[in-house]
């Protein structure tokens, strides 16, 4: 045996005990109780960060999609429509989806009714619900510009005509959208609904989405397989209650928008895809 790693490793042992008995008591305590309680505050707040709001899985839609579309009064192609989400940008400290919705009339229906329509949200990445919501409005001699942000910490819409209660996860109509392409409707039948609440000007509007069934269609980009929705829309700015309004999804983990046919009080409006890009995944309805 070393006889001089034993000593030094006695000598070592011997140092460490004159530290603790040197140590004050009281202070080795009071440095305990004050590690603990930083602990204790790091993990609360670790929790509480997580379980602040809902986090829903998205698969359907990501940074960089656009869906361009046709918009149809009857045989004549009246306008164009575009859905994008270019950028993620950060709102009361959450990461957010700037999802955009653009409708113009072409130049040759600007002269019967010019469209310059601008629609943006601010979607939460996580959770799928709005914290900001901003429409600009032009159509023929109307005009209307509005904005709401969404205080779901607070339960609070701050919009530019006021301040109004919001239940949780409140959404405009352009988010809700998004959150509805998230949803599973593969056990559903025929009449099945789901319950949302849309906010628009000054309360907050039930909005219910009808599942309808199944169905192919063929429009400008191609032949989808579809899921066919029916949202009850009582006011919303995008779609007003003046007929129905029936949306065509992908029946795939995408579930892009394909058709929306919008019954007006002469006649009806086809918006059909024409382009997209961008896609989160593979599109697996479309059929060859």
């Amino acid at each position: 045996m070393d006889i001089g790693a034993k000593s030094g490793t006695s000598f070592r042992k011997s140092k460490i005990m004159i530290m603790v008995k040197n140590r004050n008591p009281f202070s080795v305590f009071s440095n305990f109780m004050i590690m603990l309680l930083f602990l204790i505050l790091i993990s609360s707040s670790s929790y509480a960060q997580k379980s602040e709001f809902r986090k829903i899985e998205n698969i359907a839609f990501t940074v960089g999609e656009k869906l361009t579309f046709e918009v149809n009064y009857g045989f004549i192609t009246a306008g164009y429509a575009e859905y994008s989400i270019p950028k993620i940008s950060r709102i009361a400290g959450r990461d957010v989806y700037n999802v955009t919705f653009n409708v113009s009339s072409v130049p040759t229906f600007d002269a019967f009714y010019k469209v310059r329509d601008h629609y943006e949200t601010y979607l939460d990445v996580e959770g799928i619900f709005p914290w900001r919501f901003e429409q600009h409005i032009r159509e023929g001699g109307y005009s209307r510009d509005f904005s709401a942000f969404f205080d779901q910490r607070k339960g609070k819409a701050k919009t530019s005509e006021g301040s109004y209660d919001i239940p949780k996860y409140v959404h405009d109509i352009v988010s809700a959208l998004y959150l509805g392409r998230t949803f599973d409707y593969s056990k559903m039948k025929e009449g099945d609904k789901v319950h949302l609440e849309n906010f628009y000007k000054d309360k907050t509007y039930p909005l219910d989405i009808v599942y309808k069934g199944k169905e192919t269609v063929s429009v400008k980009a191609g032949k989808f397989d579809c899921i066919i929705l029916e949202p009850l829309v009582q006011e919303g700015g995008l779609f007003k209650n003046e007929g129905s309004i029936i949306i065509w999804l992908t029946n795939d983990e995408l579930k892009i928008p394909v058709k929306v046919k919008t019954k007006v009080l002469i006649g009806s409006i086809d918006a059909e895809l024409s382009s997209y890009s961008g896609l989160a995944g593979e599109l697996k309805a479309k059929r060859k």
